[in-house]
């Protein structure tokens, strides 16, 4: 009885608000885990008479199955959404989301790098390999411009402006952002593409994107978290390393350096604020001197 419900969900995502199918996908999976425990508590209700308590136990299911809060909290997001969209279309009368709440949840920072601890991983390629000189590329623009690791191995050649210093990215939900690019990435990206590129035999299809490996195919998420993973112990840095750890390095550095908080939040292509200062771990030091610099009432 719910699938007529999800199949004009999920043309409302997708034409609505112009979701990556991988999002789409994600906010179908979050109502097939409500449906599943609707259907092993034999309650045979339709969206319209899901109660409030029925999503109460519901999380309470989810957390008992061991999810994490954050997991349980993107997951009453989806139900939020869905709910959403059955009051635009009228399909029910009340939401029964209203009054749900969200799982408390710790939000753990991840490990910062220091300028010279990036330098130091940079300095661990080994310049004999032929990979060598994409992979100081890609460091040094995943340290540049602070990018996903998806937006890094779907960065395209019809997207940099290398000469005037951006390069657009295509980020969340297809959504388009241009970030500046520093000039060490700017180099390092020119004598990869000038150099190494030309030389690779380029299967059909990949030709416009940039990163590439030697059987001329994309490369792999996968790829670039092993790569760095290496490269740190090889430094003998013992923090957990990751692609994100350049991204959030990018930001942080950018905050303790003074950077408004708006422009990092564009750079980063974050939707809120919110999500730039929880990785930016503004202390409330920063935030009081803020106030007190920018509020009338404090001048």
């Amino acid at each position: 009885m719910w699938e007529p419900y999800k199949k004009g969900y999920k043309a409302w995502l997708q034409l609505e608000k112009s979701l990556a199918e991988n999002s789409v996908e994600a906010y179908l999976r979050d109502i097939d885990k409500l449906t599943d425990y609707l259907q092993a508590k034999n309650l045979l209700v339709n969206p319209g008479e899901v109660q409030l308590k029925d999503l109460e136990d519901f999380v309470q299911w989810i957390s008992e199955l061991g999810m994490t809060a954050a997991s349980q909290s993107r997951i009453v997001s989806g139900l939020r959404s869905f709910y959403t969209y059955c009051q635009i279309e009228q399909l029910v009368t009340t939401n029964p989301t209203a009054l749900l709440e969200t799982p408390k949840q710790k939000r753990a920072l991840p490990d910062t790098l220091s300028f010279e601890e990036i330098e130091n991983i940079i300095a661990q390629i080994d310049l004999s390999k032929p990979e060598a000189g994409r992979n100081k590329a890609i460091l040094e623009t995943l340290y540049s411009c602070g990018l996903r690791v998806s937006e890094l191995v779907n960065l395209r050649l019809s997207c940099l402006f290398l000469d005037i210093g951006f390069i657009r990215v295509i980020g969340k939900g297809d959504k388009e952002r241009l970030v500046p690019i520093g000039s060490a990435a700017v180099k390092y990206i020119n004598i990869y593409k000038n150099q190494i590129r030309v030389h690779l035999k380029i299967k059909p299809g990949q030709e416009d994107i940039l990163f590439l490996n030697r059987r001329g195919s994309k490369l792999s998420r996968v790829m670039i978290f092993l790569m760095l993973k290496e490269l740190a112990a090889k430094a003998g840095i013992k923090k957990n390393i990751s692609p994100h750890t350049f991204r959030h390095s990018f930001a942080t550095h950018l905050v303790e350096g003074g950077a408004d908080l708006r422009a990092v939040q564009e750079m980063l292509g974050h939707e809120s604020i919110t999500t730039t200062e929880i990785y930016t771990h503004l202390d409330r030091e920063y935030l009081r001197t803020t106030l007190h610099q920018f509020h009338p009432a404090f001048k």
